[in-house]
């Protein structure tokens, strides 16, 4: 995409037509200009994305200059340290080489970061530059799941992380092996384990780690990193790539969620003091019908041959429902009058992310035909607290009873009419949150695609009505903390 973008390409031509400059050093022009531009603006998702144009503006100018480029690799299995690392450079690495990585800079949202994930490989990231004066062939533990780094560690610590590694190890080999397979309590009730993702190398990844579909397709990735929005054809092809790599499975897509931390510069959205309680997501949608109906379109012409559902983010009332419902029928009408194959039914649903649909859970079950939770949203907004905040993001666990109440009443609600529930917030692959998410009756779980195999395994080491239990017991604790402490005693 990025080299697809005229704000490389316009300048770089520019400098070499006009200005009679040589290709690389018009091309390094081009390229320091966009990585400092987008250094420069206030989105940490944007800025971490200058390190993204500088690795394509590296890889384009070896091939102007003719210099080979080695993949970065390891002589022997390790855990890596760097500075920092490229996306390019990351996807290379073998997790049976490349066991963990450790860098000095960087943050959760960079794509070193993400891809590290989709691999399997944990890492600590912005650990600092002291990290960078350790010496080569020393021993530490790094601990991916809380995010730490022990250096030097004495034998008994070695001993017990040792042990849990290889715990670990063992159920992930036994997940991987029955990954296939569906996820079916003991005592026989079924839960559809799903994944989210956000291209066609995601569905592809999804399908090899077992999900039985996509619980969310986040089409926000279509639009990042490119001067307009992507036209009708353009998503008609993304969609239509996604759900044939899934092979009848499926895929519910996730319409446009920008805005909060997504900030997309072409949709001119003002800057604001909150944006996460701001202008964003089906807000946003609703205020652009135009850019709305040209995705609702996209989506209508792929459902046509695919089993293919619609999501709307962020919906806070029933009149929102109602007018993205209503832009929803206009999209259809505007292609039957064009002669297009479109599916005139499509099934429908929300996510509910905002305290105020739980609460309102029962009206909204009567137009919607499903409901997918989002926790991460749902969390915050419940708590008053930004997750994007490192100083307060630790207030907002979704394990607590405010949430899972809140997941109680929707559950209730969707099924007393009929209706499906699904989770597909960071809490859907939580092995911790997994018995209490089935014990509340949720029917469908949707996670990173590395989850699947263990979240199935999980699932299949629980009776429905153990899992009832233990979610009734939850209900009635206090914090997030004794939540998690009674799944702890529940398993021991």
């Amino acid at each position: 995409m990025f080299l697809e973008d005229e704000a490389l390409l316009s300048p770089a031509r520019e400098k070499i037509f006009n200005e009679k400059q040589n290709a690389a050093l018009a091309w390094q022009s081009a390229v320091d200009k966009v990585s400092a531009n987008l250094r420069n603006l206030e989105d940490s998702y944007l800025q971490t994305r200058s390190t993204d144009v500088e690795d394509v503006g590296r890889q384009v100018l070896r091939h102007l200059l003719g210099v080979n480029h080695a993949p970065l690799t390891m002589d022997k299995p390790g855990i890596l340290i760097a500075a920092d690392l490229t996306p390019a450079e990351t996807s290379h690495f073998e997790p049976g080489t490349v066991l963990g990585i450790c860098t000095a800079f960087g943050g959760p949202t960079s794509h070193t970061a993400i891809l590290a994930r989709e691999l399997g490989i944990p890492a600590v990231v912005g650990l600092g530059e002291k990290i960078l004066t350790l010496q080569d062939g020393g021993q530490i533990i790094l601990d991916g799941e809380h995010g730490q780094v022990f250096l030097a560690p004495d034998a008994d610590l070695i001993d017990r992380y040792s042990r849990v590694a290889d715990t670990i190890q063992e159920a992930k080999k036994k997940a991987r092996l029955e990954r296939a397979a569906p996820a079916v309590t003991r005592d026989g009730k079924a839960v559809e384990i799903a994944a989210n993702i956000g291209s066609v190398a995601g569905a592809q990844k999804a399908v090899e780690s077992g999900a039985e579909g996509v619980g969310l397709f986040r089409t926000e990735f279509l639009f990042l990193n490119r001067a307009s929005a992507p036209d009708e054809e353009e998503q008609v092809q993304a969609y239509r790539l996604t759900a044939q790599a899934l092979n009848g499975r499926p895929l519910i897509i996730r319409t446009l969620d920008a805005g909060g931390d997504k900030s997309i510069p072409y949709l001119n959205l003002e800057s604001e003091t909150n944006p996460f309680l701001g202008w964003r997501a089906i807000r946003l949608c609703l205020s652009q019908p135009e850019l709305f109906k040209t995705q609702l379109r996209a989506i209508l012409r792929v459902a046509s041959d695919f089993p293919v559902k619609i999501m709307f983010p962020m919906i806070a009332t029933l009149d929102e429902l109602r007018h993205a419902k209503a832009l929803l029928a206009e999209a259809g009408q505007e292609l039957a009058a064009r002669g297009e194959t479109y599916a005139d039914k499509v099934e429908t649903g929300i996510m509910v992310e905002i305290p105020s649909v739980a609460e309102m859970a029962e009206q909204f079950a009567r137009e919607v035909d499903f409901f997918s939770i989002g926790t991460n949203d749902l969390t915050q907004y419940t708590f008053a607290v930004d997750r994007t905040n490192p100083i307060v993001a630790s207030i907002a666990d979704a394990c607590h009873p405010a949430v899972l109440r809140q997941i109680q009443r929707v559950v209730e609600a969707a099924h007393s009419n009929g209706l499906w529930v699904g989770v597909c917030g960071e809490l859907a692959g939580d092995p911790a949150a997994i018995p209490i998410l089935l014990g509340l009756g949720v029917d469908e779980l949707s996670m990173s695609a590395p989850a699947i195999a263990t979240a199935k395994e999980i699932v299949r080491s629980w009776d429905a009505s153990q899992a009832k239990s233990l979610a009734e017991q939850a209900l009635q604790l206090d914090s997030a903390e004794t939540v998690r402490m009674s799944v702890k005693k529940d398993q021991i």
